[in-house]
């Protein structure tokens, strides 16, 4: 988009500031406000903020040896705006954004910017004549926030799963959602309550997946401002109460010829409709599910989620259209022929789940990996011990991250440096955080 186009709807829409987004690593949205009067500058300059922002943790911690703190006197970055991602905030009063990627004091892009990653392997794909295309499925939980009712879900009631009414939606929520990502440009398909009280989740069409990446980062963060500005709480943490099940984050992926736009996972002479190179990517997605386990399950609550029966991934199988496994290849073909990875969890970053799942697709494509044989069924009833699970604490999924080669070397040294340091420092606070559980199970009798 150009400045002038720009100018034209700062203009046309009132707007009186723009905010300057960016990720950080564990997908939060950060941002600095500037006057719209600004607009040519900041395009040209950007915006300084510190490289430490990627070393930052949940409780305002900088995590040591992330190699953007103290390593490097705690350096400047630039952010700078993409002008093609330019869009008007219709939940915010004269306000549009950019989201923007971060460079280092020689200009050069920073390696653990998680954009800049996603884009770098997505440059791998285009140099193969590939263009990926992503769809991203996500859940959250909506809970009340102050008041009498601070803390209890939006909708406690049971069995409410395919419903939209103003008994589940007494605020009207999940209409304001659909209608404000529509004015962002999100082809809204579906929204629904979920399968567990107060859980919702929204669909929307595939697109490019830096365009995809994008929506979702925007996805996430409208969701909960504008929860938030209706004395709501939406969280997309992978279990946030005991008693309630999971939230999900389901990628699903083809590879398009970039000329005609065919998508290049079916074969209508294949096994089931489907082309080798779907296979393949299927089998880099098995192949790698436990190195990149801790990008898409990024938390130590994403692995609260894991348990059986509850439509997410407990072993490491794949299958048709079957939602008790990792990895499922959906019935439908044509533009909808895909690869849904069921593991990631509502949590992740976009850019870096994405990262990793396409890294790790095209490792299966170009070295031709053979994801095994389709379980059939229900796999939640197999006999214990028949498939391998899934990784089940995240100091476990950073070790088998740090083992997989190719994951690190897609991701590159910088951003796992980065990350793992961040998330070793999380697993060291939680070691050592005493919970109302030790106390109410030890200090009566001990």
């Amino acid at each position: 988009m150009e400045v002038k186009e720009i100018q034209e709807k700062i203009k046309a829409a009132n707007i009186d500031s723009i905010r300057i987004d960016f990720p950080d690593l564990h997908g939060i949205c950060r941002s600095k406000l500037v006057p719209a009067t600004r607009l040519e500058k900041v395009l040209e300059e950007g915006c300084n903020h510190v490289q430490a922002t990627y070393a930052v943790d949940f409780a305002n911690d900088v995590a040591m040896g992330t190699g953007v703190g103290d390593e490097i006197q705690w350096r400047d970055m630039t952010i700078k705006p993409d002008p093609t991602t330019f869009a008007v905030l219709p939940h915010l009063e004269g306000t549009a954004r950019f989201i923007s990627n971060a460079y280092g004091p020689d200009g050069e892009p920073l390696p653990m910017d998680p954009r800049y990653v996603l884009q770098r392997i997505i440059k791998r794909y285009e140099d193969q004549n590939l263009k990926p295309i992503t769809a991203s499925e996500l859940e959250f939980f909506l809970f009340h926030q102050g008041g009498d009712a601070d803390g209890k879900l939006y909708n406690a009631s049971p069995s409410c799963v395919y419903q939209v009414n103003p008994i589940i939606d007494p605020q009207g929520i999940l209409r304001l959602l659909q209608n404000f990502f529509l004015e962002l440009g999100l082809e809204v398909i579906y929204i629904n309550h979920e399968f567990f009280p107060g859980q919702f989740e929204v669909n929307w069409k595939y697109d490019h997946a830096l365009k995809m990446a994008d929506q979702t980062f925007t996805f996430k963060y409208v969701c909960k401002e504008v929860a938030a500005m209706n004395n709501l709480l939406l969280t997309f943490m992978g279990r946030p109460k005991t008693e309630s099940g999971g939230s999900g984050y389901h990628i699903h992926t083809s590879v398009n010829d970039p000329n005609s736009d065919k998508n290049l996972f079916e074969d209508p002479k294949g096994k089931n409709g489907v082309s080798d190179q779907l296979m393949h990517f299927l089998g880099g997605q098995m192949a790698h599910a436990r190195g990149m386990s801790a990008i898409i399950a990024p938390t130590i609550n994403s692995y609260a989620r894991f348990v059986l029966g509850a439509f997410c991934p407990y072993y490491l199988v794949w299958g048709w259209d079957n939602r008790t496994v990792y990895c499922r290849v959906p019935r439908e073909r044509g533009s909808g022929t895909r690869v849904e990875n069921r593991a990631p969890c509502a949590s992740a970053n976009p850019y870096l789940a994405m990262a990793a799942v396409l890294a790790a697709g095209l490792d299966g494509i170009e070295n031709k990996i053979d994801p095994g044989e389709a379980v059939p069924g229900d796999v939640y009833g197999a006999e214990p011990g028949t498939y391998e699970t899934v990784t089940f604490y995240l100091r476990d999924a950073l070790e088998d991250l740090k083992a997989d080669k190719v994951l690190c070397d897609a991701l590159g040294p910088e951003l796992i440096q980065a990350f793992v340091a961040l998330k070793e420092h999380e697993i060291e606070r939680y070691r050592t955080h005493v919970t109302d559980w030790e106390f109410n199970e030890y200090s009566y009798h001990l």
